[in-house]
């Protein structure tokens, strides 16, 4: 189990405790770690559109594109 000094009182704790043992601080901060995964949960929806739209386009597309050589012969 890793442990971290606590930032107020010195003590060692576990990282994943949800506060210090001894002085009682909440263990968890606003860390590079945290903003990302918040950042990251809001970017994945919109590269899930811009995905599903570009699928459609590319759908679209052959489909015309079937349907002209269709005609031609």
């Amino acid at each position: 189990m890793e442990k971290k000094k606590c930032p107020q009182c010195k003590n060692l704790i576990s990282k994943t405790s949800p506060t210090c043992l001894f002085c009682g601080r909440p263990n968890k901060f606003i860390t590079k770690e945290y903003v990302n995964k918040k950042w990251n949960e809001d970017n994945n929806k919109n590269v899930f559109d811009y995905i599903l739209i570009n699928k459609y386009l590319i759908f679209i597309s052959l489909l015309i594109f079937t349907i002209v050589i269709i005609k031609l012969v």
